[in-house]
């Protein structure tokens, strides 16, 4: 289940990844700190800010942005600009990309990386634009 996440923590993963997240991203992840969302209809689950508030937060959130997208850059086939935020659980992700004349800031655009052909396509304009749902766990 996510919870809220302090700004500092945003903060620490922007420095990492050497890039500023857009302001939609961050003010729903301080809300939501990880979680699932909506694109066509795929359900992605949302990669979180590493969180070391306490013991419980990190090992909720350690499979983290910051984690992930270093992940994938050590791997042969994905674009080392990019930042994962997400993943459909079948090898799917959503990423960001970086603005054309500033490398350190984001996009809006939230995209779809397809892990067989390693191309990106725009699913959002914008991170607000992607429906945020919940899970049944009693379903399961």
């Amino acid at each position: 289940m996510p919870f809220p996440v302090d700004g500092k923590w945003i903060a620490e993963t922007e420095a990492k990844l050497g890039v500023r997240f857009p302001a939609s991203f961050v003010t729903s992840m301080a809300k939501m700190n990880g979680g699932t969302v909506r694109a066509g209809n795929e359900l992605f689950f949302l990669y979180s800010f590493l969180d070391g508030t306490s013991r419980k937060r990190l090992q909720r959130t350690c499979s983290s942005i910051c984690r992930e997208t270093r992940s994938m850059r050590n791997w042969g086939h994905f674009q080392t600009d990019l930042v994962v935020i997400g993943h459909n659980g079948g090898g799917d992700l959503l990423v960001m990309k970086p603005m054309e004349d500033d490398s350190t800031v984001l996009e809006h655009t939230i995209y779809w990386w397809d892990h067989e052909t390693s191309k990106i396509e725009p699913v959002a304009d914008d991170f607000g634009d992607l429906k945020r749902t919940r899970l049944n766990h009693a379903a399961n």
